[in-house]
């Protein structure tokens, strides 16, 4: 993957960054972005004593002009982006009739927005190329979760995105997949225990007790799987929601 360039998404912490992390080491550049630069660039910083290329970019995925933009300079800065990894999201979690109409349209702009928008201005590269990878982060929340009508609804979402996004790429050599993953320990599941008010150590615990491998996933149990999918080897799998869960899922 020498040479190829890379777009992640949401790439200054979490999957994000393991992800980013993951395929500078495959060999790609990376185009870090999340929504500052000053954000993204502790991951860039990671990568480059590594011994990889990076570049710390910063939008608003739900801005078009802002995405084009951003998209445009990564072209310029890195090379065409092959692969995207639309990993950027939010959490407003409340029942639904406590759930205002703001918390519902921010979750809606960055996941659904934002993945339509980034894919969108990057295609063009990829077909340019007659190759490309795009990986969109769904959740098994797309199966439905207690207080996150929104968010569940936009992880569903994105599965119906990425199986179109596979039928009307495919003869590009272009492939769309999409990765659900479950329990995994970051900022944002921390905040989940919060918002629930429980501590965070047993919170763990428990999840991971009903987890068929008896343990929380890791960012990095993710980002091994964006680098699979990703791959030359890959090339066949396409339209595909893999459930990175620790077990069976639906």
């Amino acid at each position: 993957m020498t040479g190829r360039v890379a777009i992640v998404t949401g790439a200054a912490r979490g999957i994000g960054a393991a992800t980013a992390q993951r395929l500078a080491a495959d060999g790609f550049a990376v185009a870090v972005l999340d929504l500052s630069e000053s954000d993204a660039k502790d991951t860039v910083t990671a990568i480059e004593a590594a011994g990889g290329r990076a570049l710390a970019v910063g939008a608003d995925v739900g801005d078009a002009e802002q995405v084009q933009a951003v998209v445009d300079r990564i072209a310029a800065e890195l090379g065409p982006p092959v692969v995207l990894v639309n990993n950027a999201g939010v959490t407003r979690d409340n029942l639904l009739f406590k759930m205002t109409d703001e918390d519902w349209d921010l979750v809606m702009h960055v996941h659904l927005r934002g993945s339509f928008l980034m894919t969108r201005a990057a295609q063009k590269h990829m077909i340019e190329a007659q190759w490309g990878r795009i990986v969109n982060l769904s959740s098994t929340s797309a199966l439905g979760n207690r207080g996150q009508a929104n968010y569940a609804t936009a992880k569903a979402g994105l599965q119906g995105f990425t199986k179109t996004l596979a039928i009307e790429l495919g003869k590009f050599g272009v492939t769309a997949n999409a990765i659900a993953p479950g329990f995994i320990v970051t900022d944002m599941t921390k905040a989940t225990a919060a918002r629930i008010g429980q501590e965070w150590e047993p919170y763990v615990a428990a999840r991971a007790a009903a987890i068929p491998v008896a343990r929380a996933g890791r960012p990095e149990d993710i980002a091994h799987t964006v680098s699979f999918l990703v791959s030359e080897g890959a090339g066949f799998v396409s339209g595909q929601v893999l459930y990175v869960a620790g077990g069976p899922r639906a």
